[in-house]
């Protein structure tokens, strides 16, 4: 046996050790993350004084109840971005005084209120904004 592969075989046998006690370590101290469904690049608008002044480019992250899994919730994404789209027209989530974002707090509770509806209960049990970008920047409202 030469000097390489004698220096060779170690390192792989270090390694393979040192992944598989990682492994083991990490699967008994982290919890399970809960599945989650991204929901990238939902248009809403910014509606003030009755018209139309913005739109708002949002990404969402809903965490998903217990039992539901991403590959189920997958099939119901054109539901749940009808429901908000849709909710977002009624009452808009507009912040008083600024046309770049949206009130964060009544979306998510507007988008957990439709996924009761739509897919039962307890099966969102948070949606987290991940970003809001909005397409214009500029012309926004000036304080008197």
């Amino acid at each position: 046996m030469d000097r390489r592969t004698l220096i060779t075989a170690g390192t792989v046998a270090l390694a393979s050790a040192a992944a598989a006690k990682a492994n083991a370590s990490s699967s008994e101290s982290a919890p399970a993350a809960a599945p989650a469904l991204s929901i990238p690049g939902l248009g809403l608008p910014v509606i003030a004084d009755g018209r139309l002044r913005n739109y708002v480019f949002v990404s969402l992250r809903l965490v998903l109840g217990a039992g539901k899994t991403a590959e189920q919730m997958k099939s119901k994404e054109a539901f749940f971005r009808d429901a908000l789209v849709k909710a977002a027209h009624r009452t808009p989530f507009t912040v008083q005084g600024d046309w770049t974002r949206l009130d964060e707090g009544r979306m998510s509770a507007s988008l957990v209120a439709a996924a009761n509806t739509i897919s039962g209960r307890g099966s969102v049990t948070r949606v987290e904004i991940v970003a809001q970008n909005p397409r214009r920047r500029s012309g926004m409202p000036t304080s008197p």
